[in-house]
């Protein structure tokens, strides 16, 4: 019967039970592999039975390195099944006591001299837990395991004379394959040819791996595996954790920088009526009791301001924001922001702040430098890969937009306070044709702007960069610039041709604030899906004052990405966006689901 057919009488995917995995299966899957069971039993039926005359014999097995990785799979829970019957051992137990961890006992056994080559620390008694990477037996009474965990790595070295069961030395190793989670006690020492080991008295499996794991030789390389399947790229490849470890260390940094700076951390709704803050397409939910239409909000703006006005001078907060738009290298629906108000300060204050701030942390992330080597193409590690220096040293460069524009393009520009005009919308429709530059509709001023800059002004910003004097029209929440008629006092901070933070002194005045955000609603009925709507809460909060104030906004994913010399954003997000690998995927079933099912976007 098809797909269409079987959706059409109702019946849901996956609904006859493997009574050898315990997986829910197709009926047509659950055929095919009693089917490939019943010829690989006839055929071992057939073969001829040799007694094991050497326990050698009977430790060798079949060979596991032939199996593919579903008969990998089915052999695996067949073992684990057989001993959650038995308990012996209990392949699931509830604790395992652990003296060091595997850092520590490293840093404490490790140094040269500790333990001689060949010996044993007497009377040292330690319990270590991890992951078994590679196992490597040499003849059934000697085994070497490689354990890894929190980024180092312990040898296991187990001999069946040190085993405190050493009549069930054998079958107790048998149990453990790559990938398992094993706890083991015994004696620091240290192998004849140097290598730091422990030799175990006892070794217990705390969790066993079902899957096989990829070979130790080819690593996991595929990208869609990596981002799909984060936990399997972690266990394999250390530069993923050392990436991670990174972007934990620039938060951690920004945390410190600004509560030194007298900043209180705050946190700002998630959902509200009015998607406001920022220029972008948000996403919409619905809140059931209420019957209610929400937005994600796009940026935390509007709140933090409203703080401010309510005396909480200093304040930010570090989250997700979520826009409805494209996924591409750079771009994520939902990414990590981080966004301050500081009271009294305007965008020259902001500017200092933001070179002061990443400076210190590229030296810190460094020890001490201030550049960074960034690799545009991708290719770090190849000959002859193209590499830029980005250098935080500062000050640092700072462009003109509307004089940058009259340079590179050969022509003047209407007066500050003319951009906003149907003139101007004439002219920048001519000036983009003229230049090739694309900007669908809606060509509004702001728009057209934009695409200029990000055709002629951002190429030029390597090394990070400010782009300094945009119009007003462009910026609904910025003051107007005191010495610029139509321009507003605005920054953007640029780095390798991408913006990474966005800052402004904010306007304050309530009455041109209603006129800014009318501006936005008639852009938004032009057919501009990112234009803002009239949030009157906020208006409301300007009407009883804000004192004046700069607001600073940094992309976290993007600055992360510079930093660690990644040019994908998803190599920077444990959990990346991606498409449905199946897009009509089994519901759900009590006791599991389906093997290579995922509810990841």
């Amino acid at each position: 019967m098809s797909s269409e057919a079987a959706a059409a009488a109702g019946a849901p995917a996956g609904t006859h039970k493997d009574p050898v995995t315990g997986e829910m299966i197709s009926k047509q899957e659950l055929k095919r592999r009693e089917k490939q069971r019943a010829k690989e039993a006839s055929k071992a039926s057939k073969a001829p039975v040799v007694a094991a005359t050497t326990k050698e014999a009977a430790v060798a097995g079949p060979s596991e390195d032939d199996l593919n990785p579903n008969q990998y799979y089915e052999m695996r829970c067949r073992q684990i099944k057989e001993l959650k019957k038995t308990q012996d051992p209990n392949p699931y137990p509830h604790k395992f006591h652990v003296s060091r961890s595997l850092t520590s006992y490293v840093d404490t056994y490790g140094p040269e001299g500790k333990i001689p080559a060949g010996t044993k620390v007497d009377g040292a008694v330690e319990s270590l837990a991890g992951r078994i990477h590679n196992i490597r037996a040499s003849g059934p009474k000697l085994r070497f395991y490689d354990l890894h965990g929190e980024g180092t790595k312990v040898q296991i070295m187990a001999t069946q004379q040190d085993a405190t069961d050493s009549e069930g030395f054998i079958t107790a190793h048998e149990h453990f394959r790559r990938g398992d989670i094993v706890g083991v006690t015994g004696t620091p020492s240290r192998t004849k040819k140097g290598e730091l080991s422990i030799t175990p008295t006892s070794m217990t499996l705390l969790a066993p791996n079902l899957h096989q794991l990829p070979s130790a030789h080819f690593g996991l390389k595929d990208q869609e595996t990596r981002y799909r399947k984060r936990y399997l790229d972690l266990i394999m490849n250390e530069h993923t954790r050392k990436l991670f470890i990174t972007r934990s260390r620039i938060l951690n940094y920004i945390r410190r920088f600004l509560d030194d700076m007298g900043f209180m951390e705050v946190e700002t709704p998630m959902m509200s009526m009015l998607a406001g803050g920022a220029t972008a397409k948000p996403f919409v939910t619905h809140h059931n009791d209420l019957d209610l239409d929400l937005y994600l909000r796009i940026a935390p703006e509007l709140y933090l301001k409203e703080l401010v006005v309510g005396g909480l001078d200093r304040v930010y907060e570090i989250g997700r924001v979520f826009r409805n738009e494209g996924i591409d290298l750079t771009h994520n629906p939902e990414f990590t922001i981080c966004e301050f108000y500081m009271a009294y300060a305007d965008q020259e204050d902001l500017m200092d702040i933001t070179e002061a701030m990443l400076e210190g942390m590229v030296k810190t992330l460094t020890g001490g430098k201030t550049t960074v080597v960034y690799h545009p193409d991708g290719n770090r590690g190849v000959e002859g890969a193209r590499e830029v220096e980005l250098e935080f040293k500062r000050p640092w460069k700072r462009y003109d937009m509307i004089g940058t524009l009259e340079e590179k393009l050969g022509v003047a520009f209407p007066p500050g306070d003319e951009l906003h005009t149907e003139e101007t919308n004439k002219f920048l429709r001519e000036v983009c044709v003229k230049h090739n530059v694309d900007c669908s509709e809606p060509r509004t001023n702001a728009r057209m702007l934009d695409k200029l800059v990000g055709e002629f002004i951002e190429p030029l910003c390597i090394s990070p960069s400010f782009i300094v004097g945009h119009p007003q029209v462009m910026s609904p929440l910025a003051k107007w610039h005191r010495s610029r008629p139509g321009l507003c006092e605005r920054f953007e901070g640029f780095m390798c041709g991408k913006e990474f933070c966005n800052a402004y002194t904010e306007l304050n005045d309530p009455f041109e604030q209603r006129l800014r955000f009318e501006e936005q609603v008639r852009q938004k009925e032009q057919g501009d899906d990112e234009a803002q709507g009239v949030d009157e809460v906020f208006i409301d909060a300007l009407e009883h004052g804000l004192a004046p104030t700069g607001g600073w906004g940094l992309g976290i994913d993007r600055l992360v990405m510079f930093l660690t010399d990644s040019t994908n954003i998803k190599e920077v997000l444990l959990f990346p966006a991606m498409k449905p690998v199946d897009t009509n995927p089994p519901a759900a079933t009590a006791g599991g689901h389906p093997l290579g099912t995922s509810g990841q976007v």
